[in-house]
């Protein structure tokens, strides 16, 4: 079989007239943008160095879609964002100046940055714009307001608009101000990037081309629980590895050394490898380890089956669990993956997450990736164009994944309604 590149698997991809219509939110395409002022709510949370330059534009690069709509329209577009943990505080190594200069170069167009995202002199610089401007706001979480979803706060927010986009699902789970907050004084649309994760995303675990195989891994158990218990029923294999996957291997009482464990969710992993069992649904575990004595230090490394010895962690799956792996997943048609297999960061613990992902991509399968460091990992090996989707957003496709609702996504207009503004 020749090379497959799964990203043609769906009829259409989200942003073109035939795409799939599983999302009943209404898009920027259902609303007249023409001259209006868009407040878009974007997530360029991206990584910074200590120079400060970013290291990863990925979040940035998945914004443009809609951003290019707008300007093809000649909306006038104010953009909103976060980056990092301020706490409610300016802090300069937050500032958004970075964001503005790549988003420049990206668009070969001038963006304009305001110091504030509130106030007299953000609406005046807003007031003096024409259509086909770009201002990006500075970091919205500079604030204590922001996160609080504070109303008053939304409301100055809102002065700056005519319409709210949300295209930041990266941030879509969290009812702040300006991911869902405005929504109130504003008629709320999706942007192209929420429309194509909740499609894919949604279309992956409601009506999956079968044989379905979930990918498990990262560090906690915890975080994943959710999605197994809500998938459980529909999905035909579940591959666990990463650092959740020694708290499953102690339920079963097997030695896992000094490997990341939680105590207090080997109970729920017992209780979930019962019910995969009784549900008939294959449930692989690691055979064996890529271990060190220290994963901070250049110890010795090497591959042990099974029993982890007490003085040695386990860092990636060993080729074993990887043949077994790939066999599982041969035939699939439908692939979900959250969270790498192993400490990918580090190349020679990246070997298990790298295999089973060039394997992926070789499948006449739907291939979605969701959670921030699955991102991180298939953008370090190259192959983001080989997958079908790759999620922006760790938080918010954990939690679409166990069944719950997104505020973000919630706050915006279903289809059925009608807009005032229109």
């Amino acid at each position: 079989m020749g090379l497959f590149l799964p990203h043609h698997r769906f009829d259409k991809l989200p942003g073109s007239p035939g795409a799939i219509k599983v999302m009943n939110k209404k898009t920027i395409r259902d609303i007249d943008i023409r001259g209006k002022r868009l407040l878009m709510r974007v997530d360029f949370n991206v990584p910074l160095n200590k120079d400060l330059k970013i290291t990863d534009d990925t979040r940035i690069k998945a914004a443009l879609p809609t951003i290019r709509y707008a300007l093809n329209e000649g909306s006038k577009i104010i953009l909103m964002s976060h980056l990092g943990r301020p706490d409610g505080k300016v802090v300069d190594e937050m500032r958004l100046t970075p964001v503005t200069l790549r988003l420049s170069e990206l668009l070969n167009k001038r963006v304009i940055k305001t110091d504030d995202c509130i106030g007299k002199e953000v609406e005046d610089v807003v007031g003096r714009m024409k259509g086909g401007d770009i201002l990006l706001l500075e970091n919205v979480r500079f604030h204590p307001e922001e996160e609080k979803n504070d109303r008053n706060f939304s409301k100055k927010l809102s002065l700056l608009g005519d319409i709210f986009v949300n295209d930041a699902f990266g941030t879509a789970h969290r009812a702040h101000a300006s991911t869902c907050g405005v929504a109130e004084f504003l008629p709320a649309v999706a942007g192209f990037l929420i429309e194509k994760e909740i499609e894919y995303l949604k279309k992956a675990i409601e009506s999956p081309k079968k044989p379905f195989v979930i990918i498990l891994g990262g560090a906690k158990v915890s975080d994943k629980i959710g999605i197994i218990e809500h998938l459980l029923n529909k999905v035909d294999k579940i591959l666990i590895g990463g650092g959740m996957a020694y708290t499953f291997l102690a339920a079963k009482g097997e030695e896992i050394g000094k490997s990341k464990l939680e105590k207090d969710k080997i109970g729920s992993a017992k209780d979930l490898l019962t019910k995969a069992r009784d549900m008939k649904v294959e449930l692989l575990l690691p055979s064996d380890h890529v271990v060190t004595e220290d994963l901070n230090k250049r110890t010795e490394v090497k591959v042990v089956s099974h029993d982890i010895p007490e003085d040695m962690l386990g860092v990636d799956i060993g080729p074993d669990t990887v043949r077994r792996f790939k066999e599982a997943l041969q035939g699939a048609r439908t692939i979900l993956w959250n969270g790498p297999l192993g400490v990918f960061e580090i190349e020679v613990f990246s070997k298990g997450t790298r295999e089973v992902a060039e394997f992926i991509t070789k499948l006449d399968a739907t291939t979605v990736l969701g959670g921030g460091d699955t991102a991180s990992a298939i953008s370090q090996f190259g192959l983001e164009e080989k997958v079908s989707h790759v999620s922006t957003g760790g938080g918010a496709s954990l939690e679409f994944l166990e069944g719950r609702e997104l505020p973000g996504i919630a706050a915006l207009q279903d289809k059925e309604s009608i807009c005032a503004s229109q």
